[in-house]
Protein backbone atom coordinates (compact mmCIF):
# COMPACT_ATOMS: atom_id res chain seq x y z
CA UNK A 1 0.00 0.00 0.00
CA UNK A 2 1.28 3.44 -0.93
CA UNK A 3 1.17 5.99 1.87
CA UNK A 4 0.09 9.21 0.24
CA UNK A 5 1.88 12.49 0.89
CA UNK A 6 -0.08 15.68 1.45
CA UNK A 7 0.77 16.82 -2.11
CA UNK A 8 -0.52 13.53 -3.56
CA UNK A 9 -3.74 13.83 -1.57
CA UNK A 10 -4.27 17.41 -2.77
CA UNK A 11 -3.67 16.35 -6.38
CA UNK A 12 -5.90 13.26 -6.18
CA UNK A 13 -8.77 15.10 -4.51
CA UNK A 14 -8.43 18.10 -6.85
CA UNK A 15 -8.50 15.97 -9.98
CA UNK A 16 -11.51 14.15 -8.51
CA UNK A 17 -13.40 17.43 -8.12
CA UNK A 18 -12.41 18.55 -11.62
CA UNK A 19 -13.59 15.23 -13.06
CA UNK A 20 -16.94 15.53 -11.28
CA UNK A 21 -17.65 18.81 -13.07
CA UNK A 22 -16.36 17.64 -16.46
CA UNK A 23 -19.45 15.77 -17.57
CA UNK A 24 -17.09 13.00 -18.69
CA UNK A 25 -15.97 11.30 -15.48
CA UNK A 26 -17.20 10.93 -11.92
CA UNK A 27 -15.28 12.14 -8.90
CA UNK A 28 -14.26 8.57 -8.05
CA UNK A 29 -12.94 8.03 -11.58
CA UNK A 30 -10.99 11.28 -11.41
CA UNK A 31 -9.40 10.22 -8.13
CA UNK A 32 -8.49 6.81 -9.57
CA UNK A 33 -6.91 8.39 -12.62
CA UNK A 34 -4.92 10.85 -10.50
CA UNK A 35 -3.60 8.08 -8.26
CA UNK A 36 -2.55 5.86 -11.17
CA UNK A 37 -1.07 8.84 -13.04
CA UNK A 38 1.22 9.73 -10.12
CA UNK A 39 2.63 6.22 -9.72
CA UNK A 40 6.15 5.53 -10.94
CA UNK A 41 5.28 1.93 -11.85
CA UNK A 42 2.09 0.12 -12.87
CA UNK A 43 -0.28 -0.65 -9.97
CA UNK A 44 -2.89 -3.35 -9.44
CA UNK A 45 -6.47 -2.97 -8.22
CA UNK A 46 -5.59 -4.06 -4.72
CA UNK A 47 -2.90 -1.42 -4.25
CA UNK A 48 -5.20 1.26 -5.64
CA UNK A 49 -8.05 0.21 -3.32
CA UNK A 50 -5.85 0.09 -0.23
CA UNK A 51 -4.11 3.38 -0.95
CA UNK A 52 -7.34 5.27 -1.64
CA UNK A 53 -9.24 3.36 1.06
CA UNK A 54 -12.06 2.27 -1.23
CA UNK A 55 -13.48 -1.13 -2.10
CA UNK A 56 -11.62 -3.17 -4.70
CA UNK A 57 -14.94 -3.78 -6.49
CA UNK A 58 -15.45 0.00 -6.76
CA UNK A 59 -11.97 0.38 -8.23
CA UNK A 60 -12.71 -2.36 -10.76
CA UNK A 61 -16.03 -0.84 -11.85
CA UNK A 62 -14.63 2.70 -12.08
CA UNK A 63 -11.52 1.61 -13.96
CA UNK A 64 -13.55 0.60 -17.04
CA UNK A 65 -14.45 4.15 -18.11
CA UNK A 66 -10.85 5.23 -17.59
CA UNK A 67 -9.76 2.49 -19.97
CA UNK A 68 -12.45 3.49 -22.48
CA UNK A 69 -11.39 7.15 -22.38
CA UNK A 70 -7.74 6.04 -22.69
CA UNK A 71 -6.81 7.76 -19.44
CA UNK A 72 -5.25 4.55 -18.15
CA UNK A 73 -4.05 1.43 -19.85
CA UNK A 74 -3.76 -2.16 -18.71
CA UNK A 75 -0.20 -3.46 -18.73
CA UNK A 76 1.39 -6.82 -18.05
CA UNK A 77 3.87 -7.09 -15.20
CA UNK A 78 6.30 -10.03 -15.48
CA UNK A 79 5.63 -12.68 -12.86
CA UNK A 80 2.13 -11.40 -11.98
CA UNK A 81 -1.23 -12.67 -13.18
CA UNK A 82 -3.03 -9.57 -11.90
CA UNK A 83 -4.11 -6.66 -14.08
CA UNK A 84 -1.86 -3.66 -13.60
CA UNK A 85 -2.55 -0.11 -14.75
CA UNK A 86 -0.55 2.95 -15.67
CA UNK A 87 -1.72 6.49 -16.35
CA UNK A 88 -1.88 8.08 -19.78
CA UNK A 89 0.95 10.34 -20.76
CA UNK A 90 -0.29 11.44 -24.21
CA UNK A 91 -2.81 14.06 -23.09
CA UNK A 92 -3.22 15.39 -26.62
CA UNK A 93 -4.61 11.99 -27.66
CA UNK A 94 -6.81 11.81 -24.57
CA UNK A 95 -8.25 15.25 -25.28
CA UNK A 96 -8.84 14.33 -28.93
CA UNK A 97 -10.74 11.25 -27.80
CA UNK A 98 -12.89 13.23 -25.38
CA UNK A 99 -13.65 15.93 -27.96
CA UNK A 100 -14.52 13.35 -30.59
CA UNK A 101 -16.63 11.02 -28.45
CA UNK A 102 -18.32 13.46 -26.14
CA UNK A 103 -18.58 17.00 -27.45
CA UNK A 104 -18.54 16.42 -31.18
CA UNK A 105 -21.26 13.81 -30.83
CA UNK A 106 -23.39 16.35 -28.93
CA UNK A 107 -22.87 18.94 -31.66
CA UNK A 108 -23.95 16.43 -34.28
CA UNK A 109 -27.16 15.94 -32.26
CA UNK A 110 -27.76 19.71 -32.29
CA UNK A 111 -27.16 19.85 -36.05
CA UNK A 112 -29.53 16.93 -36.66
CA UNK A 113 -32.19 18.58 -34.47
CA UNK A 114 -31.82 21.86 -36.35
CA UNK A 115 -32.19 20.07 -39.70
CA UNK A 116 -35.35 18.33 -38.49
CA UNK A 117 -36.67 21.64 -37.13
CA UNK A 118 -36.06 23.32 -40.48
CA UNK A 119 -38.11 20.61 -42.20
CA UNK A 120 -40.90 21.14 -39.67
CA UNK A 121 -40.74 24.90 -40.21
CA UNK A 122 -41.37 24.37 -43.95
CA UNK A 123 -44.71 22.81 -43.04
CA UNK A 124 -45.81 25.64 -40.75
CA UNK A 125 -46.28 29.38 -40.65
CA UNK A 126 -43.58 30.28 -38.14
CA UNK A 127 -42.06 33.72 -38.35
CA UNK A 128 -38.95 34.52 -40.30
CA UNK A 129 -37.35 35.45 -36.99
CA UNK A 130 -37.63 31.86 -35.71
CA UNK A 131 -36.26 30.53 -38.99
CA UNK A 132 -33.34 32.95 -38.78
CA UNK A 133 -32.54 31.89 -35.20
CA UNK A 134 -32.62 28.21 -36.11
CA UNK A 135 -30.37 28.84 -39.13
CA UNK A 136 -27.98 30.94 -37.02
CA UNK A 137 -27.67 28.11 -34.51
CA UNK A 138 -27.04 25.70 -37.38
CA UNK A 139 -24.23 27.92 -38.73
CA UNK A 140 -22.65 28.17 -35.30
CA UNK A 141 -22.89 24.44 -34.51
CA UNK A 142 -21.54 23.54 -37.95
CA UNK A 143 -18.60 25.91 -37.55
CA UNK A 144 -17.75 24.54 -34.12
CA UNK A 145 -18.15 20.96 -35.37
CA UNK A 146 -15.71 21.62 -38.22
CA UNK A 147 -13.25 23.03 -35.67
CA UNK A 148 -13.59 19.91 -33.54
CA UNK A 149 -13.05 17.75 -36.61
CA UNK A 150 -9.85 19.66 -37.35
CA UNK A 151 -8.73 19.33 -33.73
CA UNK A 152 -9.46 15.60 -33.66
CA UNK A 153 -7.38 15.06 -36.76
CA UNK A 154 -4.53 17.28 -35.54
CA UNK A 155 -5.12 20.07 -38.07
CA UNK A 156 -5.16 23.79 -37.40
CA UNK A 157 -8.40 25.74 -37.40
CA UNK A 158 -9.23 29.41 -37.16
CA UNK A 159 -12.29 30.01 -34.98
CA UNK A 160 -13.39 33.15 -36.88
CA UNK A 161 -16.22 31.27 -38.62
CA UNK A 162 -17.62 30.14 -35.26
CA UNK A 163 -17.22 33.64 -33.81
CA UNK A 164 -19.12 35.18 -36.72
CA UNK A 165 -21.85 32.55 -36.43
CA UNK A 166 -22.01 33.09 -32.65
CA UNK A 167 -22.39 36.83 -33.19
CA UNK A 168 -25.36 36.16 -35.50
CA UNK A 169 -27.03 34.07 -32.77
CA UNK A 170 -26.43 36.90 -30.28
CA UNK A 171 -27.88 39.54 -32.66
CA UNK A 172 -31.04 37.48 -33.20
CA UNK A 173 -31.45 36.99 -29.45
CA UNK A 174 -31.11 40.74 -28.80
CA UNK A 175 -33.64 41.56 -31.51
CA UNK A 176 -36.13 39.08 -30.06
CA UNK A 177 -35.72 40.59 -26.56
CA UNK A 178 -36.11 44.11 -27.95
CA UNK A 179 -39.31 43.20 -29.80
CA UNK A 180 -40.79 41.52 -26.72
CA UNK A 181 -40.05 44.54 -24.51
CA UNK A 182 -41.76 47.04 -26.86
CA UNK A 183 -45.35 47.88 -25.98
CA UNK A 184 -48.01 46.54 -28.31
CA UNK A 185 -48.72 49.28 -30.87
CA UNK A 186 -52.13 47.99 -31.96
CA UNK A 187 -54.92 50.51 -31.53
CA UNK A 188 -57.84 49.09 -29.60
CA UNK A 189 -60.48 51.09 -31.49
CA UNK A 190 -62.00 52.67 -28.36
Amino acid sequence: MAILSRAEKVFIDGIGVAAATSGVLTQAQGRLFAFVYLRQAPVDLEEIAESLQIAKSSVSVNMKPLLEWQLVRRVAVPGSRKDHYEGASDFWRVLQEIVERRFRWNLRQVIATVEETKRALEESSYSDQIRAKVEALEQFASAVESGMAAFSSGKTWEPDEARRAGAVVSIHSRRARDQQSRPNKEVSGK
